[in-house]
């Protein structure tokens, strides 16, 4: 089914659609005209005017704003971090691990940052438990609860896993964890942008991402959306000026941090990309993530069809909330089908043994037909059933 008639919204603010069939949006999203823009805004400003505190922090307060509107929250739960690292590292260090619940429950599913940073953290006492997904890349929420005890510190799940695209049963996970007073840490990379999420709605105490991928930006600007109501008392150790309750104070003989989800942020933040993310996610509103996740389910249909139709593997999961918006298609060789389909103009990307294609809402049928042409072509690099 071609969804031409519903796809490719504001298109043309893409420039990158004159060259190429982009669906790498699961690493990095296209390039809007605006975002060029911004980053020519900020070296004029800088040109002319030099240091400007007053407009940096206030674009940095209106991307606050802007992202609690994709997340149906308050800026107040918002923190402006560096990267999803930076979020994490600092939700990190308000455990101490030799004193109280020792045990971090994560899955097989995760991004390499969430791995690394909680092993790291058995050198001050965490033990590290991995939840396995099932072969089809399913990972029952029942599984996590039942690893759940009161040794457990905190549950830390993907939303979507950046592999295959397949998506957590957060709601599930999040009363589970909650019915034993654990705290539950999301990382939404995968999906934010793409898919609705309202942080109300799904209960959990931490969820980052960044606004790289789905939500039209550059590197440079990551977030932690914090529960006011359920982690108050969590204080990170890895802090920052502008962390503090009052940056303009420029006090150093005390630690007083914000107490609010500003308490999360660290240094200087990365002005230029500040200027990047309120310009994507002016266009990302403007769409409306709904619209967005409209248009790129019925790729997906378009996609998974057409798989089936040459005789390949989805690896991702199929149904209603099993999955976001990267269908990945198992390969014999990802990095030769990936390398194959560049040739063709066809932009998408791979990890472990499988093409990872990422519509999103300026995307349009024909995108999907030449991926599947791209395919057909190199037929031998597709896994077959």
């Amino acid at each position: 089914m071609k969804v031409n008639q519903i796809g490719a919204l504001r298109r043309d603010h893409f420039p990158v659609f004159e060259r190429k069939t982009y669906l790498n949006s699961c690493s990095q999203g296209a390039l809007a005209s605006e975002v060029r823009a911004a980053y020519e805004l900020y070296l004029d400003q800088l040109e002319e005017f030099g240091s400007l505190w007053e407009t940096w922090v206030g674009i940095q307060e209106d991307v606050r704003d802007q992202l609690a509107q994709v997340f149906t929250t308050q800026p107040d739960q918002v923190a402006i971090t560096t990267s999803a690292s930076a979020a994490v590292n600092a939700i990190a260090s308000c455990f101490d691990f030799r004193k109280g619940p020792r045990k971090v429950l994560t899955t097989s599913l995760e991004f390499p940052t969430i791995g690394h940073i909680w092993h790291a953290q058995e050198r001050n006492g965490a033990e590290v438990v991995h939840i396995a997904a099932d072969p089809d890349n399913r990972l029952p929420a029942e599984r996590i609860a039942a690893a759940i005890d009161g040794n457990t510190a905190i549950v830390s799940v993907t939303h979507g896993c950046y592999r295959n695209g397949a998506v957590n049963d957060i709601k599930a996970i999040v009363k589970a964890a909650h019915d034993q007073g654990v705290p539950v840490l999301i990382d939404a990379y995968q999906t934010s942008g793409a898919v609705p999420i309202d942080f109300e709605e799904l209960g959990a105490d931490f969820m980052v991402g960044g606004v790289l991928k789905y939500m039209l930006s550059s590197p440079g600007v990551g977030f932690a959306l914090v529960n006011n109501q359920t982690v108050s008392e969590f204080v990170p150790t890895t802090t920052g000026w502008f962390a503090a309750r009052d940056i303009h104070s420029m006090e150093i003989d005390k630690f007083d941090p914000a107490k609010d989800a500003r308490r999360f942020e660290a240094g200087t933040p990365t002005v230029p990309s500040l200027y990047a993310a309120q310009a994507g996610l002016k266009l990302l509103l403007e769409v409306g993530v709904e619209n967005a996740w409209a248009v790129s389910s019925q790729l997906h249909e378009q996609l998974r069809a057409g798989v089936s139709e040459l005789g390949g593997i989805c690896a991702t999961p199929d149904g209603p909330g099993e999955h976001g918006a990267m269908l990945a298609v198992v390969s014999t060789d990802e990095r030769a089908l990936v390398n194959a389909m560049a040739q063709d103009d066809v932009v998408v990307s791979g990890r472990d043994g499988n093409v990872r294609v990422s519509p999103h809402f300026y995307n349009n049928s024909d995108d999907i037909e030449a991926a599947l042409a791209s395919m057909s072509k190199n037929r031998i690099l597709l896994a077959t059933s």
